[in-house]
């Protein structure tokens, strides 16, 4: 085959997010609110954000007399009715601006609470039944609709405001997200600021720093790899292996958690020209079943998917090994790519994460039907090696417990 016919392929430009990143500049966000037209602001957040770091507080009193109030019923993954209370609350009370404060399920939510305002559902039965008739995925028109403006203010490296054209809730009755899509879905305005990540705990900064690697690996490779996403996932992969380990809470380096919030935006650079591959398709669904944080899915499952899609991937893992430190010099590619899944491992034994199934108290007779369900995950059709029996799920799956 002809090396040159591989190289082919579609760029969409990126949308048009602002984004604020340096130590303190969450100083700005009255102001550039204003600039974007804002005038009226809901703040949304999860519980533990809310009262147990001052994140929530130093926002809103930020923000002052543009604050309508705050919302902070956004528990992991975000349940349903509570992305339907946060809308109402918005509507009643004018508010024109959204600025989510946590992870990803914050972002996540926003998008839906969006949505939500727009289409003029308030009820938890008018969503579930859209699901229902929607197969959990809507697509709304929102011709000629106003959407809230979106500011996210992100306290993990989880870099779920980076993502684009959707959003999602939890339906924990039926124990599956509904999500929707539409381009009009992204952040008007991110801001990525140290200071609003003082108080996450470190198995959470630290097991998402692991998921913003997993998206570095996962674009480098998947189906529908870019040449303009190589160089920005490659450098972010480098400070990622670089600064995370430096940035626990107790290290006192802002610079280096400053490092690490621009790592996980250079990881998700180029949105949405990418796909993600197994590791995701795996822990969207451990994340679903068993409450497991994303980053701990992403801890216990990459080394073993690295392996697994080695055969077909070996040179582009082989750059990841330069990037985790390894100097590759006389290696083969299939020698540099097994260094380069050596060292994601060593990389997450280091920081004390999990890094087989089991520590997570899955039980290994659950693995069959997790291979089942994992099946049906679009990562599985975009995975360099094409998913397409349960039995390679199993493969990894056992290999990874």
């Amino acid at each position: 085959m002809n090396q040159q016919n591989l190289l082919q392929g579609e760029f969409d430009p990126a949308v048009p997010t602002r984004i604020v990143f340096g130590n303190g500049e969450i100083g700005s966000l009255k102001d550039e609110v204003q600039k974007l037209g804002g005038k009226r602001v809901l703040v949304l957040s999860g519980r533990t954000v809310a009262e147990k770091t001052g994140s929530v507080r130093r926002i809103n009193d930020g923000l002052g007399d543009m604050s309508v109030g705050v919302y902070s019923g956004l528990t992991q993954r975000a349940p349903l009715s509570a992305a339907v209370e946060a809308a109402n609350l918005a509507v009643a009370n004018g508010a024109d601006t959204l600025v989510g404060v946590g992870g990803s399920t914050i972002s996540d939510a926003a998008r839906m609470i969006a949505v939500l305002m727009a289409e003029e559902i308030t009820t938890v039965e008018q969503l579930r039944q859209l699901g229902k008739e929607q197969n959990m995925m809507l697509t709304p028109n929102l011709d000629g609709k106003d959407l809230p403006l979106q500011v996210s203010v992100p306290t993990t490296l989880s870099a779920g405001e980076f993502n684009m054209g959707g959003g999602n809730v939890l339906d924990d009755q039926a124990g599956h997200k509904i999500r929707v899509r539409h381009p009009r879905l992204y952040a008007d305005l991110i801001i990525l600021d140290p200071v609003m990540t003082e108080g996450t705990p470190d198995w959470l900064w630290l097991s998402t720093g692991v998921k913003a690697l997993d998206h570095c690996i996962e674009r480098l490779y998947s189906a529908g790899n870019q040449p303009a996403i190589d160089a920005p996932v490659l450098a972010a992969a480098e400070m990622l292996f670089s600064y995370l380990p430096r940035s626990r809470e107790s290290d006192r380096d802002p610079e280096a958690r400053l490092q690490c919030l621009v790592a996980a935006w250079m990881s998700m650079m180029g949105a949405p020209n990418f796909a993600m591959g197994l590791s995701h398709a795996i822990g969207h669904i451990l994340g679903v079943k068993y409450s497991v944080g994303h980053g701990y899915t992403s801890c216990v499952t990459q080394p073993y998917v690295m392996e697994f899609n080695r055969p077909v991937s070996a040179a582009k893992q082989a750059l990841l090994a330069r990037s985790a430190g390894v100097d590759t010099r006389g290696m083969s590619d299939e020698a540099a790519a097994e260094a380069a899944a050596r060292a994601v491992d060593d990389f997450v034994l280091g920081m004390g994460m999990p890094h087989r199934i089991r520590e997570l108290e899955i039980p290994e007779a659950d693995l069959p039907k997790i291979a089942e369900l994992v099946l049906a995950d679009g990562g599985c059709r975009s995975n360099p090696v094409p998913i397409t029996s349960a039995e390679q799920v199993m493969e990894v799956l056992k290999a990874a417990f």
